[in-house]
């Protein structure tokens, strides 16, 4: 599985790290960072959840 971030239309509101702070981030700059790219599997559930909950819909999930 492979994070991917449409960071145009990202606001960097910081849900997507509430959820899931091990992948996403959000920096003193504003801007939200993916820190891990291709989380495992074990995190699928949390990386859902975290597309589900994005008030943009400015994350998906791509399959390799």
């Amino acid at each position: 599985m492979r994070v991917v971030v449409d960071f145009d239309t990202c606001q960097s509101n910081a849900v997507c790290m509430g959820i899931l702070p091990a992948v996403f981030e959000v920096r003193d700059d504003g801007y939200l960072y993916v820190l891990e790219e291709h989380p495992g599997e074990e995190l699928r559930s949390l990386v859902e959840q975290a597309v589900t909950s994005c008030p943009t819909g400015a994350i998906s999930i791509g399959e390799e």
